[in-house]
């Protein structure tokens, strides 16, 4: 936790990045970590947890961290907590809450609400279109030799 601690501070200071570390671990050893780069590299998907894990299974060749824990300043965003269950990692250690950050503007209740309403309630309106195209893509995939189950 420490670590995550040590990154966040560092992207503050030195680099300008969001107040937010996270270490991926397997045992003692850290397989990834990463600091909050949002405004920096100008992609809305690099948060802490986000860089950590893609580290982390760049190390390990898999897309799966079974096996390791994630270390966070903070409680991870939806965004981040759907790539923790993604990456099937088996713990998450977290210093502050969502509550804590909302207190300095990184508020991601509208995001927990969005997620839980149904779609013709959402504020970003989700059309569906060509589902029956679409759906051959899964009756492809499950023929494919090539297959990777995930």
């Amino acid at each position: 936790m420490q670590l995550s601690i040590e990154l966040a501070l560092e992207g503050i200071e030195k680099k300008g990045f969001g107040p937010f570390g996270a270490v991926v671990v397997k045992g003692d050893e850290v397989l990834g970590a990463g600091s909050n780069m949002v405004t920096t590299s100008y992609d809305p998907t690099a948060h802490a947890e986000i860089s950590a894990i893609r580290q982390a299974c760049f190390r390990l060749k898999d897309f799966s961290l079974k096996g390791c824990d994630i270390y966070t300043s903070c409680e991870p965003c939806p965004m981040c907590l759907g790539a923790i269950y993604w990456a099937r990692l088996d713990r998450v250690y977290f210093g502050a809450t969502r509550e804590d950050a909302a207190m300095v503007n990184f508020d991601d209740r509208h995001f927990y609400e969005e997620i839980g309403k149904p779609l013709p309630e959402r504020t970003i309106p989700m059309i569906q279109l060509m589902r029956s195209s679409c759906l051959k893509l899964f009756e492809v995939w499950a023929l494919s030799e090539t297959r990777i189950a995930y």
